[in-house]
């Protein structure tokens, strides 16, 4: 666990009584707290439908820059809600699991990667969002699915590129921008968990069915995609294609979001090495990070103020650059997260 996340006092509550409304409850909280609730796509149902804005994690932290709420409760994985802080350290962010880690987060640690750069000199560090504060203080710039092929496209010819922690994504990179990038060997357990055989199985069972990918996906995967994108561009991809049934290769949470956004549309997850062929969806493709966020955790967390992030300045500042650097490569997300850094 990262050093600066608070944990709640000896003293704090710890239990939830039976008979208690967790949805009214959160709500008398949201307005006694000024608060505003921030929920991944890979939330759990519950989390969704109560937070005020659903996103990917670049998504929700321009929804926290522009907030005016005081407190920011984020239903997500600390990497998460650590940029949120970073982007607003005058604000208190809260996550209601302080274990809610990553494994891209895990395989790539401070004192490897601050090696790793040293092992390469006058190379361009190019960071995907999906790593600690104190990885993202040691990077050039911080990248998310959706903007790192722009983002790499304005990087000069000859500038060496090293990429990390997600190797799959990298892989995908280098294919779609014909750029020769060192690869930090991290993975996303959950994509990881995607199946070739089983996949083929699913395209014969439900013949013509687009499959839609997150490109954290193995390339045996993405290559039996129709579209690979961000988890916000798989959303768009299955609201704007005319098709009817969708295969979805990526935690299988997002469904719910698409249903509403779609209730005419059918969406299957794509199923994982230990299901079988009559499951819908197995344990192996839910993230056990975001899994750890609950309703009673959410609601505990506001009362007792915490898990609450809490950073070193120099650390925050540090992370910060990339992260303009970022913003300033995107110029269509540069101004609301910009704006709240100030």
């Amino acid at each position: 666990m990262a050093n600066f996340v608070a944990l709640p006092d000896i003293g704090a509550k710890n239990s939830v009584a039976a008979d208690l409304d967790l949805g009214e409850a959160i709500n008398t909280l949201r307005r006694e707290k000024n608060a505003v609730i921030l929920a991944h796509y890979y939330q759990d149902y519950e989390l969704q439908d109560i937070a005020d804005y659903v996103g990917d994690s670049l998504d929700l932290s321009r929804r926290a820059a522009e907030t005016d709420a005081d407190v920011i409760v984020f239903c997500g994985v600390r990497f998460m809600s650590e940029v949120a802080k970073i982007v607003n350290p005058t604000r208190t962010v809260l996550l209601p699991d302080a274990d809610a880690g990553c494994s891209l987060e895990q395989a790539c640690q401070a004192d490897d990667f601050s090696r790793w750069r040293e092992a390469h000199p006058g190379h361009v560090s190019l960071t995907y969002i999906n790593c600690s504060a104190e990885v993202k203080a040691l990077s050039d710039i911080i990248v998310t699915s959706s903007n790192a092929e722009a983002i790499i496209n304005q990087i000069p010819k000859d500038k060496p590129i090293l990429f990390a922690p997600d190797r799959h994504l990298g892989n995908f990179l280098i294919k779609k921008t014909g750029r020769n990038m060192i690869l930090w060997p991290g993975s996303c357990i959950v994509h990881e968990e995607f199946s070739e055989e089983l996949l083929l199985q699913m395209k014969t069972e439900y013949k013509g069915v687009p499959v839609a990918a997150h490109p954290e996906c193995p390339d045996t995967i993405l290559g039996l995609a129709d579209y690979v994108g961000s988890t916000k561009g798989i959303l768009n991809f299955v609201s704007s294609d005319p098709s009817n049934s969708f295969i979805i290769a990526t935690e299988p949470h997002i469904i719910h979001q698409m249903q509403k956004d779609n209730p005419s549309k059918t969406f299957i997850a794509a199923r994982g090495v230990s299901e079988s062929r009559e499951a819908e969806a197995c344990p192996c493709t839910h993230c056990p990070f975001m899994a750890l966020n609950s309703m009673e955790k959410l609601y505990l967390a506001m009362v007792n103020n915490a898990p609450r992030i809490e950073m070193d300045e120099d650390l925050r500042l540090r992370a910060l650059k990339p992260i303009e650097r970022m913003l300033e490569m995107s110029p269509k997300l540069a101004s609301a997260t910009t704006q709240a850094a100030e």
